[in-house]
This record gives structure tokens, sequence and C-alpha cells, in this order.
């Protein structure tokens, strides 16, 4: 049982526990988020962004392997994380997959009770786009065009067309990322509407300073504190599919050597003396990588009809106009 100790921090076993909780979504901010509150005086963020201890209905029976089980898949390995953080410090977490996890929030609640969340939530259509372009970049997805990839939802909650790497088949079930009214409620159910802070994408991109204001005064720490305001770069498009997986099975030798390959190992060894270089990284990027191709309007557009009924649910539930902020209001 979680109990306070040295002043208003909470410890299980003598460890201490996380005071607040970045939930997600995914590329909605929440890096970003993440590292202007690692810089705050009164903060402390664990070094591993997204340990995901709390989501364990979505670890999949494909994630196996030399690099599983992790450390912080353990709650001893998990709490080890807040080792560092001093007793007047806030301690937080960032981990997207918990919005989405049926699991978490009440796993958040067994260890701390008194949990802070943040989520961030950004028109469904843009969100599952740079969202995929994300599951690409990571190697959970091999469907490169988006509309297609959509597409597949079906065959893949049957077991099928699920990528050969991909150790996150659930995450390529696009729709249910933007379920947020269930989402929420899930949060608000077991913390109180009063103990979750919702963020709006489009607010956050609109003013940085003042959205970062606002969740320091949620969080109860000093808003005045000089930090400085961060925006998480675009995901790319992958022009060269083969460099790209060379990139990150060098990338797996160098950083988690045990869970590298052959493969792996040899292209560390060869690139390892230029990996510093940035004239070698920016002509690796030009090869690999391009700009995004614009989405097919049509596609996108049939996209937010199917999720107007989420965006119409999640704005009675907030109180809020997304249905106008977000251009629903003109859709037939």
């Amino acid at each position: 049982m979680p109990v306070r100790e040295k002043g208003s921090a909470t410890y299980v076993s003598g460890k201490r526990v996380p005071d607040f909780f970045i939930v997600g979504h995914a590329k909605c901010g929440t890096t970003a988020l993440y590292y202007m509150l690692k810089e705050h005086p009164q903060i402390f963020m664990c070094d591993v962004k997204e340990p995901r201890y709390f989501n364990t209905d979505l670890r999949s029976r494909f994630e196996v392997g030399k690099a599983t089980p992790k450390p912080q898949h353990t709650l001893d390995g998990y709490l080890s994380l807040f080792a560092g953080a001093d007793a007047d410090e806030l301690v937080g977490e960032a981990s997207p997959q918990y919005i989405r996890s049926l699991d978490a929030p009440r796993g958040i609640a067994e260890v701390q009770p008194d949990a802070r969340i943040i989520a961030i939530l950004r028109e469904p259509a843009s969100f599952l786009r740079s969202f995929h372009l994300q599951m690409v970049s990571s190697n959970v997805e091999d469907e490169r065009d988006f509309q297609k990839a959509i597409g597949l939802e079906q065959a893949r909650r049957e077991g099928k067309r699920i990528p050969r790497r991909s150790h996150h088949p659930d995450a390529l079930l696009y729709s249910e990322h933007v379920r947020y009214a269930e989402q929420l409620r899930r949060y608000h159910d077991v913390f109180g509407a009063e103990n979750v802070l919702t963020l709006i994408y489009d607010d956050y991109r609109r003013d940085n300073e003042e959205t970062l204001r606002r969740v320091l005064r949620f969080l109860d720490v000093d808003d005045t504190v000089e930090l400085d305001t961060l925006d998480t770069k675009p995901v790319k498009a992958i022009r060269s599919p083969q460099l790209h997986h060379l990139a990150n099975a060098a990338r797996t030798a160098r950083t988690n050597p045990d869970a590298a390959g052959p493969l792996g190992r040899t292209v560390n060894a060869l690139t390892s003396k230029l990996a510093g270089s940035t004239a070698f990284k920016t002509q690796w990027r030009r090869v690999a990588y391009r700009a995004p191709n614009e989405p097919d309007e049509k596609f996108m557009v049939e996209l937010r009809r199917r999720s107007k009924g989420e965006v119409v649910a999640l704005s009675e539930y907030l109180g809020r106009d997304l249905v106008t902020l977000w251009g629903y209001d003109s859709l037939d």
C-alpha cells in the first residue's frame, strides 16, 4: 500500500512514487512537454521516457526477445527510475500509451491515489496521419500509404497483415486511438475531473509558453520560472526503407547491444566513426528521408466524417466547441 512520508511525497516499500503522469496522446506535444518539465527546478522527470509500466493490457505477445522483459516492467524496477528524486520535488513520468490503456487508470491509482493526470488531444484525422508516420518510422507499421494502412484495420483485428517486425500490433488499430471521450472518462472516474488536465493541441501550438504555464499551475509549482519552450520536430517520411532499417539496427547496437543482431553490430562498427559527423548525418537523412507527401484531401475529409461522432461527444463532454474549432461543422 502507498504511504505518505517526508512531507507530501508518496512511497511504496520505501521507494518514491510519481505524483503526476503525462498519459498522451502521442504526436501531440507530449515529448516536448516532458523535456520542458524536466528542466523545472521543482520537478523530477525520470530519464526513461515512456516507462509504460501501467499499460499492462497493451503489452503484446509479440513483445518478446532479448530486449524484454524490461526492468521497468516490474514494480521494483519501475520505482527505481525515481530514486534520484528529492523528497520536496514533484515527480512525474510520460507514457503516451496510458491514454488507450484500460488497465492504466486503476493501476496508477493503486500506487498513487492522488495522481494528477495530463492528456493532450488533437484533431483526429491530423493526429492519425502524424501517428501513422511515426509508426512507419518506428517499424511498427509496414504500410507506408496512410489510406491503405487505415483500410487494414479490420484484417489486423483478425490477426492478419501484422508487420513481421512489429512488436505492438495493437497500435495499428487506428480508430481505437481517437475514442477521446471514453479515454478521458476512464481517468475522470478514477481521479476526478479536478485532477485531470486536458489540453487541446491547437492551444499548445498557438501559445506554447502559456500552455506550459497552465500545466505548471495545475501541478502547483512555480509558474514564473524561466523555461525554454520546445516544439517536437515533425516526423519525416521514409524515402529508403532499407537505409532506415540499417539506421535502426545500428542505433540498437549502440544503445542496447544485447538486443542487437549481427546486421546492427556490423553497420554500427562500420559507421561508428562517422556517427558524430554532422555532414554524414545530414547526407544520410537526405538520402533516407524526405518531407511527407501532402495527404489526400478527399480521404482526410472522409476520415473526419467518420470521426465526427467522436468529436461531437468530446465537445459535449468537455463543454467546449471542438466541432467548430476543428472544422467539423462544415462537414455534410
